[in-house]
């Protein structure tokens, strides 16, 4: 069956093997260049190498952004990385610029290309224009609805993917080109240095009345009138897959494992459902899965329509986070009937755990004892990446261990 695909952020290579365990059928990463996340840890050449072959071994694929809107001296070095880069097993490149589509063309003719959502592609003819030169797949604008996403694809070449964002943060500025950051903070976001000035707390000044700050709206703390809540279509993967598109994106390179495993583990689920439970029926829970990881709420986007003050907030850019990531299960100890943990955060006797496997239910359990990597009773964890033995039946490896910090 060919069924849409599931495209994952990798921010690392932990990130990068969990979104894969956790159900996608591709992932986006960048090296150490060329990228426009910075702020993740990103790739060596090494770890590219490892990540493809960890993806290739399941049969998944590895897509590179070098997507920075480059300048001459970024150019002179592109074609070099790119070599060293294409030795590792990538799928494909993912650009936004001509100059950069140019070099990749040139140096790998055979090379897949993606355009970007950098490239702020809108309508039928740039899709086709990015065709006519050799792209095999454009990521869609953001400020697309579906409508318009359907009359793209009856109105392009068959074998021209389609892909779109259906879920992370949203951004003030038009497919993601800003000025804010590199004016206010000297931080150039089409480079991939982005400062977020989009999340911060803003005023009103009068020319004539300086130092005097008028708030925006009627709150004393002022407003956060750039503040996009977080994209979130998990409620409507039909619409999605019924407009044509080829790939559903994930935003969030700069997220935890966590919250990666989460956020594709709830779309996979939905996504199989579609294609092999008829008739098709949402599930709550897959929405609620999503809300115990981080996020400012939840927008459609411009899918159905243009977003308004609804889809923004105001009040606060904090994210809501009411749960924490406190170990991810390595193991199982036969002999003594041992859980093997690597803590994340503090957790300790007497915790209620979640426990979200990779695939299938999520269940609970209580600690009632652990054991350092000694075999000594402990109370609490408190070490970051310490070793913990949980004497319990076996949990399936690499399930995350989570509590609700609410209770």
């Amino acid at each position: 069956m060919d069924k849409v695909e599931l495209l994952a952020p990798a921010g690392n290579l932990e990130k990068l093997k969990m979104a894969i365990l956790y159900g996608a059928d591709a992932v986006y990463l960048a090296g150490q260049e060329f990228g426009l996340r910075t702020a993740s840890d990103n790739f060596t050449l090494e770890e590219m190498k490892t990540g493809v072959l960890f993806a290739h071994d399941r049969g998944r694929k590895v897509y590179l952004t070098m997507n920075i809107i480059p300048h001459n001296q970024d150019i002179k070095k592109a074609a070099s990385f790119l070599e060293k880069a294409v030795e590792t097993g990538i799928d494909a490149v993912i650009v936004s610029d001509p100059g950069m589509f140019s070099v990749v063309k040139k140096t790998i003719p055979e090379l897949s290309i993606h355009i970007s959502t950098q490239a702020n592609i809108t309508n039928i003819e740039s899709v086709s224009f990015w065709h006519s030169i050799g792209a095999s797949r454009v990521v869609l604008a953001r400020e697309l609805s579906l409508e318009e996403i359907e009359q793209i694809r009856d109105g392009v070449p068959n074998d021209m993917e389609l892909e779109v964002f259906v879920h992370g943060a949203m951004c003030i500025s038009y497919s993601g080109r800003c000025l804010l950051s590199n004016y206010l903070a000297g931080r150039d976001a089409n480079k991939g240095d982005c400062a977020h000035p989009c999340r911060w707390k803003y005023y009103l000044t009068e020319e004539k009345r300086p130092g005097e700050y008028f708030p925006i709206s009627e709150n004393e703390r002022g407003t956060f009138i750039f503040n996009s809540k977080d994209l979130c279509m998990i409620r409507h993967i039909p619409e999605l897959i019924k407009s044509g598109v080829s790939s559903l994106k994930v935003e969030g390179r700069v997220k935890s494992a966590f919250y990666v495993a989460t956020v594709v583990k709830a779309y996979r689920e939905a996504i199989d459902a579609y294609y092999y439970e008829k008739p098709y029926k949402f599930r709550e829970e897959w929405f609620e899965e999503i809300t115990k990881v981080s996020n400012r709420d939840f927008t459609t986007g411009f899918f159905f329509n243009k977003p308004t003050e609804a889809d923004h907030n105001y009040a606060t850019s904090s994210y809501i986070r009411n749960y924490d990531f406190v170990g991810i299960v390595k193991g199982y100890d036969n002999e003594n009937g041992l859980v093997l943990v690597e803590q994340r955060n503090r957790f300790k006797v007497g915790d209620t755990l979640e426990v979200m496997p990779p695939a299938g239910p999520v269940t609970k359990f209580t600690v009632t004892q652990m054991l350092d990597s000694e075999g000594n009773s402990i109370s609490v964890a408190p070490h970051p990446q310490m070793e913990i033995k949980l004497p319990m039946m076996p949990l399936p490896e690499n399930s995350i261990l989570r509590v609700n910090k609410q209770h």
